[in-house]
């Protein structure tokens, strides 16, 4: 998904840090930012909260973040 790694490069973020945060492993991080395979919605929903963005934002079926409320 390029939008997470777009949200990533703008917090300074490593691939591994954001694993970290999702409490999972760097390659299954590095396959969803890739778009390998489907983020799962717990992983989706940690971004959406870490990042304060919708998730519709990080899954690209809207252009505007709108921050989470």
């Amino acid at each position: 998904m390029l939008r997470l790694r777009d949200l990533r490069e703008d917090h300074e973020l490593t691939q591994k840090e954001c694993a970290e945060i999702a409490n999972i492993g760097k390659n299954s991080y590095i396959r969803y930012e890739n778009g390998l395979r489907a983020t799962p919605h717990d992983v989706l929903i940690t971004f959406s909260k870490y990042y304060n963005v919708s998730a519709d934002y990080i899954l690209g079926l809207i252009d505007d973040p709108r921050p989470l409320k």
